[in-house]
């Protein structure tokens, strides 16, 4: 396959307190905290619209995950049979995309708090996306 290059610029970064792969749930409902992104002023109109409660998907980019893992034990578990990385939620994979349902808690000049947030603190933030209702579509 030929090798084309796509440029991702991100439109924010994460603050929270988990500073560690360790630190971080799993998922954000296994107790991940609320959190902050910044939003760098060149995206900040972009915000125009979102409001505190609203839920969002937030993707970022996992910069401290590996790209050259296809398999893994899911859940980090050694007893778990190993599956390839597109059958599960791991970091570790070609293009780490990080996915997070959450909910905004604030919103500031230029930040959006939300919560719960299983991202590491500095964890780029590479598209903001609302979550749709069935209601929304119509």
């Amino acid at each position: 396959m030929e090798e084309t290059r796509y440029v991702l610029r991100p439109v924010g970064v994460v603050r929270s307190s988990l500073v560690s792969r360790e630190s971080c749930p799993k998922q954000g409902w296994e107790g991940a905290p609320e959190a902050w992104l910044e939003i760098d002023p060149a995206f900040a109109d972009g915000l125009d619209g979102l409001s505190v409660g609203a839920e969002i998907l937030i993707l970022t980019w996992l910069h401290e995950g590996r790209r050259d893992v296809l398999r893994v034990h899911p859940r980090g578990n050694p007893d778990a049979p190993l599956r390839g990385v597109f059958a599960t939620r791991s970091p570790d994979r070609p293009n780490p995309v990080g996915l997070h349902r959450v909910t905004v808690t604030a919103i500031g000049e230029g930040t959006i708090g939300v919560r719960p947030l299983e991202a590491l603190d500095h964890t780029p933030v590479i598209d903001i996306k609302p979550v749709l209702h069935q209601a929304d579509e119509r």
